[in-house]
């Protein structure tokens, strides 16, 4: 197969998820430049809960992560019971991850709030930015089961090959979002003047609408999607599968719940040199987000992809397909770069915060646009490596390396040095380098190619195992 060919079915495949979390995250740029004109403690509170949920949303991506690897690859082999049970594993870890999340957040709240507000600040309100992060929390907990449901559905979609639904479901949810924000926020067209819990009410909202849409559709369309003919008439997973999946996503889950703790922990490492710098990471971030939807989206599809060929046997083309994708989403990060660049001195202007704000968010997004490159190619080398199955490799790849190198580093670099914070936090960025080099050193050797699918129990028809 030429590279044409190759970027062709990663495009089809990668576009819609680009649109769906592009507009997603443009929405959410919307909502924090909303919320943003409420004053520097609303944003700030918002943007810390952002911080808590974020790990929340990763465990639950690096739960369904484990059965996606042998949805894709089931899906490659032809084997829609195999996609089914899967699909199965997925609803139940998503509950088990929902529920536990919720209580550690109830629990923990104040404590865990409290983690990014040490810093001192003349221009932050440290008690206020408290009682705003508790009320946008509880409101924002409503809508957790409604998003882990969501996630079940748009990865085992995306993994069978349609990308389309999701997207449609997402720009609906994005669409009533921004609606629901406008009139919950400021009270507009008689609806009450909520403010920050105006925000969350309307993210929960817009939560349900989503999954509404998509699981009505994608249902109402099942002769198209054989897998969820039947899908929860019970919740029997074959013990072979069902014990080889979660010998696959332990690793998994605990690699994006720890890489996602390690990016709030070097929030609250930057946070020690005063809660300006976190407001100012905040607005970089709102940015930076909206635009690495594009190599994010490629990196999942790298992994679709190359797990699909890895289902169907094609080794030796699914090597050469991942170092073609993996040089294709370096060199469209790059492009990224000298978008974001632009934009660096033009985007902060748009937030009600102080001057020094918005200086140190200017900086934050030059320095991030500078490695996005390098974040394009790790995240399709670490895809790569994890549709093979070699979850505990990837463990090691990416979050061990957050917190025994990054997160050691970044504390050291603030606690201990005069480093002005930008220097520290180039350095943070600088040191992802090292992970490039060993994850193309890794996929040029092959040790990620191996075929789940193949290796697992053959399931009949009925769903019981076959030897």
């Amino acid at each position: 197969m030429n590279r044409q060919s190759v970027f062709r079915r990663a495009l089809t495949l990668a576009v819609p998820i680009m649109i769906q979390s592009g507009i997603s995250n443009a929405v959410g740029l919307v909502d924090h430049v909303m919320v943003g004109s409420l004053g520097t403690e609303a944003m700030t509170a918002v943007s810390i809960i952002g911080q808590l949920l974020f790990v929340f949303y990763l465990a639950i991506f690096g739960g369904l992560s484990g059965p996606g690897i042998y949805t894709a690859q089931f899906c490659g082999q032809g084997n829609t019971e195999g996609v089914r049970q899967s699909v199965r594993m997925k609803g139940i870890i998503a509950a088990f991850v929902t529920a536990a999340g919720i209580a550690i957040l109830l629990i923990g709240q104040r404590f865990l709030i409290g983690l990014y507000l040490h810093g001192e600040s003349d221009q932050v309100d440290a008690a206020a930015t408290v009682e705003h992060a508790l009320t946008y929390l509880h409101i924002m907990l409503l809508g957790l089961p409604a998003m882990a449901a969501t996630q079940v559905y748009t990865s085992s979609l995306r993994e069978t090959g349609d990308s389309v639904k999701p997207m449609a479901a997402g720009v609906t949810s994005v669409l009533t979002d921004v609606l629901f924000n406008w009139l919950l926020i400021y009270g507009m067209l008689g609806f009450p003047k909520l403010g920050v819990a105006g925000a969350a009410l309307a993210t929960v909202i817009a939560r349900y609408v989503e999954i509404g849409v998509l699981a009505g559709w994608a249902h109402l369309r099942r002769r198209k999607h054989p897998f969820l003919i039947g899908l929860w008439r019970s919740l029997r997973i074959s013990a072979g599968i069902r014990d080889k999946m979660i010998q696959k996503s332990i690793p998994i889950f605990f690699n994006e719940l720890l890489w996602a703790a390690g990016v709030a922990a070097l929030t609250q490492c930057y946070s020690v040199r005063g809660l300006h710098i976190v407001s100012g990471l905040n607005i970089s971030n709102a940015l930076c987000n909206l635009l690495s939807v594009v190599f994010f989206s490629l990196g999942s599809t790298v992994g679709i992809l190359i797990g699909q060929r890895l289902g169907a046997g094609e080794y030796r083309q699914a090597k050469k397909d991942s170092v073609t994708l993996t040089w294709f989403t370096g060199v469209i990060s790059g492009g990224l770069t000298t978008v974001l660049i632009a934009l660096s001195g033009v985007f902060p202007q748009a937030y009600d915060t102080t001057d020094e704000v918005r200086a140190l968010a200017t900086q934050f997004i030059f320095v991030t646009a500078l490695f996005f490159p390098v974040q394009g190619i790790l995240n399709a080398l670490y895809f790569t490596l994890r549709s093979g199955g070699k979850t505990l490799v990837t463990f090691l790849f990416d979050s061990v390396f957050s917190w025994t190198v990054s997160l050691p580093l970044a504390l050291i670099l603030c606690i201990l040095t005069d480093l002005h914070i930008m220097m520290v936090y180039t350095i943070i960025q600088a040191a992802d380098i090292i992970k490039v080099v060993i994850g193309a050193v890794m996929i040029r050797k092959g040790i990620w190619i191996s075929n789940l699918a193949a290796q697992a129990q053959t399931i009949d028809a009925s769903g019981e195992s076959v030897v």
